[in-house]
């Protein structure tokens, strides 16, 4: 017989007390912040039939997604893998605006198997979404906004990184390389193998010019002061190209004027998620962690398998990441202690202190130590015939 049914499948976690609360007010106040930009909260549902959740370029989340047969239909459900799918659904199909539309989320997404060793399988998905709007303006908001919500979150010092998968498939185009050759250089690139792609690119017998462009990519990223070092290497290719390595520049000119304590880098071969972003792309990290803590781009292709491709830019977040790294700021709750009495001007003032925002637990047993154990550093005694909040 069993007598673990209390473990929790691997990368399933609880957020428990005093972290929990913590969490809330962490999601309360982020939540605040994208409204105050203008960003419209909306609250997709967790599970969606299959073909939803995986159209277009959602359907790059299929692996990643747990299936289930719906016992009302027969038919394939999901459970949501990420939102931004369903975000670009309801813009597309349900709000239908002509203007640009700012949708932001905060909820769990379940996926199949985590995105790093040892992390979570259910993350809670903070994002924000700009449709309707092509130019750099908004990928420049939506830069700026994810920065400041990292700021708000506690961050400081952030390295962030700034590319363009454009400049990668502009340069296949003009060395008129097919989908496999494409997704096979794309690989090693991933790889950083110097050799690998060397040898790609001698076997394919490219143009002296498409070669010397696809093999310096390799190398093309540093800090932002170097960013004329990847102009330069390319500045004999194509019109593409060159819109690319704009829209760069534009963005990082634009945010890094008000963001001065940010360490900026660039990278024209970091290609992750090049199936699903079109355009400018950026991660945040900061020092000791791995992996980015927050990232996005533009996407303007998802909304086309629901009959309406506009224009988008967004970024995501795992707040349970956020957190995890930030736990120095969890602190346990405090509150007032009231005593169990049958007294109307007790009731009282535990209504009005309470309303006033305090956290008042009222006692339950005779033990002297419930107050403590219950996180109270003050208590509620009666003093000149009047009920007064006093250190404990």
């Amino acid at each position: 017989m069993r007598r673990d049914r209390w473990l929790l499948p691997e990368g399933v976690e609880e957020i428990l007390p005093p972290a929990a609360r913590h969490a809330e007010q962490v999601r309360r106040d982020l939540l605040d912040l994208l409204d105050s930009w203008g960003y419209e909260f909306v609250m997709p549902p967790l599970i969606e039939y299959l073909e939803s959740l995986l159209t277009g370029v959602g359907g790059e989340l299929d692996l990643r997604t747990f299936k289930l047969t719906d016992q009302l239909t027969g038919r394939l459900m999901g459970l949501r893998a990420d939102i931004t799918p369903q975000a670009a659904r309801i813009d597309a199909h349900y709000l239908r605006r002509d203007t640009p539309v700012r949708l932001c989320y905060l909820g769990p997404v379940v996926r199949t198997r985590p995105d790093e060793f040892g992390g979570a399988r259910e993350p809670l998905q903070i994002g924000a979404e700009l449709f309707g709007h092509a130019g750099t303006r908004a990928d420049t908001e939506v830069l700026q906004l994810m920065l400041a919500l990292l700021a708000r979150a506690g961050f400081q010092g952030l390295h962030v990184d700034i590319g363009h998968v454009g400049v990668y498939r502009a340069l296949a185009r003009e060395a008129q390389m097919g989908a496999a050759a494409e997704q096979e250089l794309f690989e090693a690139l991933r790889r950083r193998s110097h050799p690998e792609v060397a040898a790609l690119l001698s076997a394919w017998k490219l143009g002296p010019q498409a070669r010397r462009h696809l093999e310096a990519l390799i190398d093309l990223h540093g800090d932002f002061e170097e960013f004329a070092m990847a102009e330069t290497a390319l500045k004999d290719a194509g019109a593409d190209v060159q819109a690319a390595l704009a829209d760069i520049r534009t963005v990082w000119t634009s945010v890094s004027r008000f963001h001065k304590d940010v360490h900026w880098h660039f990278d024209l071969a970091e290609l992750n998620g090049y199936g699903y972003y079109t355009g400018v792309v950026f991660a945040a990290f900061v020092p000791g962690y791995g992996q980015a803590i927050a990232q996005g781009g533009r996407y303007d292709e998802v909304g086309r398998a629901f009959g309406r491709a506009r224009p988008a830019v967004g970024f995501g977040a795992d707040l349970r990441v956020l957190l995890k790294l930030k736990d120095h700021l969890t602190k346990a709750a405090v509150g007032i202690f009231a005593p169990d009495e049958d007294d109307e001007a007790l009731r009282a003032e535990i209504s009005a202190l309470r309303a006033a925002g305090e956290r008042v637990i009222g006692a339950l047993t005779n033990d002297a130590n419930e107050a403590q154990q219950m996180g109270c550093d003050r208590e509620l005694r009666q003093q000149n015939g009047r009920w007064t909040v006093v250190a404990r």
